[in-house]
């Protein structure tokens, strides 16, 4: 049950004017870092004149603030004398234990300001396995070297569920395929991809469209699947079986084998040149934009700032120099 306390205090003189204030408080309320800090310093100057004037705040509103802390504690802090005020038992009491109190506030805030700046803490970077595979290796072992106080967990899964987990709060940082738009989504376009089909270095049976036993391997559940399937389909691309595999890596060894076409983005394609796979010239093809994706909220975290311009000038830094 929530028990409301009314406390009729009348104004000191000191204050600049003479009028009853009414202070409701919640019992059990904790007292806010600026009243206990307003408190230490009446309990240092033992003037609310020249306290007020030290904090560079009005005497009623310190009036205010301390009869709050009052209200809250169910005790009377200060008596007023001729010169000034004196602290009760209870305000010395007080002043001994607040000061403890606020240094370690103080403690605690210059540690959150040391976290911004030296990025500490712990974050949450998604992305689908394959786009991890050449993606993280850009940026993730210089942003651990740089800051050994960063922690940092990695989970996977397919680009629009990244993207949905971004924007629920459930991941700090995406690298995703082809993000939607979304009011309280950033989007940093990083490179471009290919997506088409692929044949291995030596034609069997299962990757000669014009045998009858070809073999289509592919992951149906991306957009781009569907998209080249369509294709295909309009151009009278006919496959004998399809083989279904959510991992693209174990398409493109498959593919490597001779086992069949495969439909793969060009940097899983080519990510093993051992593989030797080549593009079949004719394919249809999708354009893959990868993109950085984070909260809008983030950009006020100055240690999330530093890590999504990170990422985005190491990945685009080393695909740049990649391409030329």
């Amino acid at each position: 049950m929530r028990i409301r306390l009314f406390f009729a205090i009348r104004l000191l003189p000191f204050s600049g004017y003479r009028a009853t204030h009414i202070v409701e408080r919640s019992a059990g309320m904790i007292p806010s870092p600026a009243e206990l800090s307003y408190f230490l310093e009446v309990a240092h100057t033992l003037n609310i004149s020249r306290a007020a004037e030290r904090l560079g705040i009005s005497q009623p509103t310190l009036s205010i603030a301390i009869q709050r802390l009052e209200a809250n504690l169910g005790l009377a802090l200060l008596v007023r004398t001729k010169s000034g005020v004196k602290l009760t038992h209870a305000g010395r009491k007080l002043s001994h234990q607040v000061q403890g109190l606020v240094r370690e506030w103080e403690r605690i805030q210059s540690d959150a300001l040391k976290d911004e700046e030296e990025l500490r803490g712990r974050y949450t970077i998604g992305c689908h396995p394959s786009v991890a595979l050449y993606a993280l290796p850009l940026f993730l072992p210089k942003l651990m070297r740089e800051n050994p106080d960063l922690q940092v967990r990695l989970t996977h899964d397919l680009s629009r569920k990244i993207t949905e987990d971004v924007i629920s709060f459930k991941i700090d940082f995406g690298i995703v395929v082809n993000p939607w738009e979304h009011p309280d989504l950033i989007i940093k376009p990083l490179v471009k991809d290919e997506v088409r089909l692929w044949t291995g270095p030596v034609t069997t049976p299962l990757n000669d469209s014009t045998s009858g036993q070809a073999v289509l391997l592919c992951d149906p559940d991306l957009a781009q699947t569907q998209s080249l399937l369509q294709q295909l389909h309009k151009k009278g691309r006919r496959f004998q079986r399809l083989l279904h595999s959510p991992n693209l890596e174990v398409i493109a060894s498959l593919v490597a084998e001779g086992q069949g076409v495969g439909i793969l983005p060009g940097r899983v394609a080519s990510r093993v040149v051992s593989m030797k796979l080549k593009t079949i010239v004719e394919s249809p093809r999708f354009i893959d934009k990868h993109c950085l994706v984070f909260r809008a909220d983030a950009q006020k975290s100055r240690a999330s700032r530093s890590i999504a311009r990170f990422i985005e000038a190491e990945i685009k830094s080393a695909c740049s120099g990649a391409s030329r």
